[in-house]
This record gives C-alpha cells, sequence and structure tokens, in this order.
C-alpha cells in the first residue's frame, strides 16, 4: 500500500456537529453534545483521536449555533494533538449536504479525499480501511454501511455484494431487500462540492441517489459493532457495545478490583466503597464517590457526582455533580443533567430530570421532570 501513495497526513475531515443536541436533554442543557463524555472522553473526541491516528492534519466542525465553549475545548485539544481543528458556522441549518459547501475552501483546497462524518457515531472507526478500499475503486465516493436486525425502521442500501457498488437506496422497506444502512462515516473526492450548493440539503436523499446512478458510490462494510449514540437509551446501548469490545481486545482502559464486576471504566480519582457492586457495563467519572453498599449496572456516572449508600442504580446517566440519597432506587434510562439532588429512599422510574432540582417524591411513570 505505501505510505506515501495515500498522503493520509494531508486528509481533511468535516464533522456535522449540528445544532443543539435536543435528543441528549437534559445533558445538552449544560453542555454541547460533543462534549458530553462517553465512557469519560467527550464523544467527538473519540472521532477526532481515531481520524488523527490515520494520519488526518485539519477537521473542520459544521456546527449550527454559536458553539463558544466547543471553540474554547477544541482549541485547548487540537493543539494536544498537533492538528489544527477549525469552525465552520452555518447562518441558517443546512442540512446534511449544505455544510460541505460551506467549507468548500477547506475541503476544496486540492484533490486530495476528505472523511465526513456524523457525529453522534462510535464504532471501531475504520478509517485506514475506508482510504484504501476508497483509493482501489477510484470513484466519487465511499459510504461506509452497517448490518441491522429491523431494516425496516431504516433506509437501507442495495449494493453489488461482490464490488460495493451502490445500485439504490429504499427508505423504510417493507418486504426484505437488504439489511445494510448508512453508517453516517464517508469519504468523498473533492468533485462532490460541485453538486452540493450552499444551502439547506440532505446528502442522504439529494446526492447519493444522483452518485450511485452514475456508478459513483460505493460502499465498505463495517466489521463489529455501531451505535448512533445521540439519545440516552442509545447511548447506554452504545456504551455497552464499546465496552464489550474493549473487553474483546482485553483493553487496558478497562478497570479491575474488588467490586467491579465485568467490563467497567473507573476514573483513578473516583472513589469507592466497601461491599459494592460495579458492573457490568458501567463507566464512572472523574471525582466520583461511589458510598458503600451500592450497585451500578448499564449505567454512567459523570464527573463529580456523589451515589450515597446501599442505591441501586441501572441503565441510569447520572449527570455532572449530582448527588444521588441512601437507599435510591433508579431505573428504565432515568437521565439526570447537572446538580440534581435526589433525595433518600426515592424511586424513579425512566425520569428526565433537568439540572439544578431537587426530587423529593418517587417517579413511578417516564416523563420530565422540570
Amino acid at each position: 500500500m505505501g505510505g506515501q501513495d495515500l498522503k493520509l497526513g494531508k486528509m481533511k475531515a468535516l464533522i456535522l456537529v449540528g445544532g443543539y443536541g435536543t435528543r441528549l436533554r437534559p445533558l445538552t442543557l449544560s453542555k454541547p453534545k460533543p462534549l458530553v463524555e462517553f465512557a469519560n472522553k467527550p464523544i467527538l473526541l473519540h472521532q477526532i483521536e481515531a481520524l488523527v491516528d490515520c494520519g488526518v492534519s485539519h477537521v473542520v466542525l459544521a456546527v449550527s449555533y454559536q458553539a463558544d465553549q466547543l471553540e474554547q475545548e477544541m482549541q485547548i485539544e487540537a493543539a494536544r494533538l498537533g492538528i489544527s481543528i477549525t469552525f465552520s458556522h452555518e447562518k441558517e441549518p443546512l442540512g446534511t449536504a449544505g455544510p460541505l459547501a460551506l467549507a468548500r475552501d477547506v475541503l476544496g483546497r486540492d484533490d486530495e479525499p476528505f472523511f465526513v462524518l456524523n457525529s453522534d457515531v462510535i464504532c471501531d472507526f475504520p478509517f485506514r480501511e475506508m482510504v484504501e478500499f476508497h483509493k482501489s475503486h477510484g470513484r466519487e465516493g465511499t459510504i461506509v454501511v452497517t448490518k441491522v436486525e429491523e431494516p425496516s425502521k431504516y433506509g437501507v442500501v442495495v449494493y453489488d455484494q461482490s464490488t460495493g457498488q451502490i445500485n439504490k437506496f429504499v427508505e423504510k422497506p417493507q418486504e426484505f431487500v437488504s439489511n445494510k444502512i448508512n453508517a453516517g462515516l464517508y469519504i468523498f473526492k473533492p468533485s462532490i462540492l460541485d453538486r452540493i450548493e450552499e444551502k439547506p440539503t440532505s446528502i442522504e436523499k439529494e446526492v447519493f441517489p444522483f452518485q450511485a446512478e452514475e456508478g459513483q458510490l460505493y460502499c465498505y462494510e463495517l466489521k463489529g459493532f455501531w451505535m448512533d449514540v445521540g439519545q440516552p437509551a442509545d447511548f447506554l446501548t452504545g456504551m455497552c457495545l464499546y465496552l464489550t469490545n474493549l473487553g474483546q481486545k482485553n483493553s487496558n482502559l478497562l478497570s479491575s478490583g474488588p467490586c467491579l464486576v465485568g467490563n467497567v471504566i473507573v476514573d483513578p480519582t473516583a472513589k469507592i466503597g466497601e461491599n459494592c457492586r460495579i458492573g457490568p457495563n458501567v463507566t464512572i467519572g472523574p471525582g466520583v464517590v461511589v458510598e458503600d453498599g451500592v450497585c451500578i449496572k448499564r449505567s454512567t456516572v459523570l464527573k463529580g457526582a456523589k451515589i450515597k449508600k446501599h442505591s441501586w442504580l441501572e441503565s441510569c446517566i447520572i449527570g455532572w455533580e449530582c448527588t444521588v440519597g441512601k437507599w435510591v432506587r433508579m431505573e428504565n434510562v432515568c437521565v439526570l443533567g447537572e446538580d440534581v439532588n435526589v433525595k433518600d429512599e426515592i424511586y424513579l422510574n425512566g425520569g428526565k430530570v433537568l439540572p439544578h432540582k431537587s426530587i423529593g417524591t418517587s417517579v413511578t411513570e417516564p416523563q420530565i421532570i422540570m
């Protein structure tokens, strides 16, 4: 393959960060979605670090809101990683294709191909393999596809199994035509920019079908797990898949200890009491305090939260600096925004609690707690 041939060091990437992250509220009321920690690292950094690993040197973030906090954090990361990260600000939301036109001066600067990513995707990013595959077929675009159990919920990709050439896309098929869906990871030649105007445009509906018709679009099949983690239930499912994948690789990111069961990540600065059961599938962030006799499974606990004695959490996201009282039971995708205080002996079933609230009565049915 020859390192020089690929010129990966010159490659660029555009990440479609988009809007306010409403699907991941109440967490995104305190922090832009790309900065919400997934397995103790901002979602966006999982993507950027994987891009940098394969030699990308310039990342453009397409945002449709004033992203001051995001810009400050990303400048720090850019310096740490030795790359440039620039922002492309949409005056109006431009959909999934418009942002490519807006960033034309960077993406079309030379004839090197560039990556485009949806910002909520977590997987074992196959960036090097994508580049090799893209160079081998020599056409305008490569999209990554992933296999799903229920194709009827998605738009599926119909393609030639031997070459990867895409024939067509079928939206929510009623009978079986394919079980592969668009995974939100792409590589394009700069010539795609000639197809796109700087206006609200869907790349899936207004660009891909025409590329496919002309035989210019190929797909690369993802090996391993994939998840769009843009909403709480999927965030937790994605976390389980991610941790399982780390377990299969015997990754040193996983923690081990007397109270830990299965695949768990515990930040070194977190404190865990006696007689706890943490796991399987739990991530515990920096400065978290877990008191004695606590059971946590299939949950993520973000920085600075405190879980008091004998509480029981399953399928929860506990926001930054929250306090969960003693003998509390929480389950069924509860999400606590920043600095929520749950009093002792409360039961929460699937509640989404806005930041800075105090919960003094049990919530038996899933609801948003203002």
